[in-house]
């Protein structure tokens, strides 16, 4: 029975999360006998419990299209996760009539490690709310920390941005550093774990060029090496680059910028280790240092997106649809690597109780034995992430970025009051 779908994006956006979208909705149309409309969730799983549902039925191909070279989340998206059925069974229920009102019977959310948490749980709906629906989570995070999945869509690109911020900004500090900046540090995402930061390893060409140092939250970071190892590689080569996770922590488990307040997922707001790092080189080596916050940047850099990102982006979200209208439910769509020297790929479908609230760090076997830095063995794993280039059409010399009609469907019901 032909029963309509809805789409959300949840937590922090990609260069390349609006290229699913597109491959989600574009693959629906295939499968016409059993996928009705697609609805997206105006931020989010908000759009949900707002009943706040874009039609996208309404654009044009090209315009879905068009979504394939967009960054952001053309759909908004939010930080929300929704408690257990039994903590706040008023949101479920909420769900459900949202769903019975326009005849949903697919849910895809497209999001990271607190997004597979929701997913898994709105996949539980029929079993105890006596409601037919097939959950379908899609990965998504820069962060690449989602277990089970290779890697996540989203990751390649935010890499791939990094290694050429720091292999241009090194060569900026080099051309400066006998009379002037003597060290950089580039503060890159990362909460728990330090895919981001090792992957400005991949702009080296030889072990000793920049970055000369990586700090990652998998290593506990010693002021007193630190100091050390800046102050031999300025005295060997004049500058030193460094590329710092935000996540990094003391002997003490604490971040080292770690401020008081909470974001909406709970998470500890860090305010910065780039500066922290910055005033402890200047009270203990004296050295001028300039200091930058990749942020938004990285996640959003599309115009030097990885092509190899981009097609596990646009797979995972064409699977996405396949696996839901073959009646799966609660599963993800993960990236499986290929076994041998020339990288390849395809996509399984994995269980969300296998998947959700479980981070994925980076290996200890990837790094470095001062912990400084990052080994052949991650450059291996890293490297394919990043290939090929998957420009998009620049117009009076910028990125063109086509607008949606984002029209939303007459709601049915009641305001939602939480």
């Amino acid at each position: 029975m032909k029963k309509n779908a809805f789409y959300a994006q949840s937590g922090g956006v990609t260069s390349v999360i609006n290229a699913t979208a597109a491959a989600l909705i574009l693959e629906s149309k295939k499968h016409k006998s059993k996928i009705g409309k697609v609805y997206a969730g105006k931020n989010g799983i908000l759009g949900a419990l707002n009943e706040e549902l874009i039609d996208t039925s309404k654009e044009s191909i090209s315009a879905i299209e068009s979504l394939k070279s967009r960054p952001g989340g053309v759909f908004g998206s939010c930080r929300v996760k929704l408690k257990s059925l039994e903590e706040n069974k008023k949101e479920y229920k909420r769900l459900v009539e949202v769903f019975k009102a326009h005849d949903i019977g697919y849910f895809f959310y497209n999001g990271g490690n607190d997004s597979a948490d929701t997913a898994f749980k709105v996949s539980q709906i029929s079993k105890k709310l006596g409601y037919p629906i097939n959950c379908i989570a899609i990965p998504k995070t820069v962060d690449n920390d989602l277990a089970v999945t290779d890697c996540c869509p989203g990751f390649g690109s935010a890499a791939k941005y990094i290694a050429t911020s720091t292999l241009e900004a090194s060569l900026d500090v080099a051309s400066m550093s006998k009379t002037s900046t003597k060290v950089f540090i580039l503060e890159v995402m990362g909460r728990h774990a330090g895919w981001m930061a090792a992957s400005s390893a991949l702009a080296r060409k030889d072990k000793n060029d920049p970055p000369h140092i990586i700090l990652m939250p998998e290593v506990i970071f010693n002021q007193k090496n630190f100091i050390s190892k800046i102050k031999d590689i300025v005295k060997r080569d004049g500058y030193c680059v460094i590329v710092a996770s935000e996540g990094v922590k003391n002997s003490k488990g604490k971040f080292l910028a770690e401020s008081d307040t909470k974001d909406a997922f709970g998470h500890a707001q860090l305010g910065g280790v780039a500066p922290y790092l910055s005033k402890l080189i200047t009270e203990k080596l004296k050295f001028k240092n300039h200091w930058a916050v990749s942020d938004y940047l990285q996640r959003s850099a599309r115009h030097i997106a990885s092509k190899t990102d981009q097609l596990h982006a646009e797979a995972v979200g064409i699977h996405a649809v396949k696996y839901a209208v073959k009646g799966l439910n609660g599963v993800m769509p993960v990236i499986v690597r290929g076994k041998g020297k020339k990288y390849s790929w395809k996509i399984e479908p994995a269980p969300l109780s296998k998947i959700a609230n479980v981070e994925k760090k980076l290996p200890k076997s990837f790094i470095s034995k001062d912990g400084f830095n990052v080994n052949s063995k991650a450059i291996s794993y890293l490297k394919p992430l990043i290939a090929g280039e998957a420009f998009p059409e620049f117009k009076d010399g910028i990125p063109r970025i086509s607008n949606l009609k984002l029209m939303l469907t007459p709601k049915k019901l009641k305001k939602y009051i939480p």
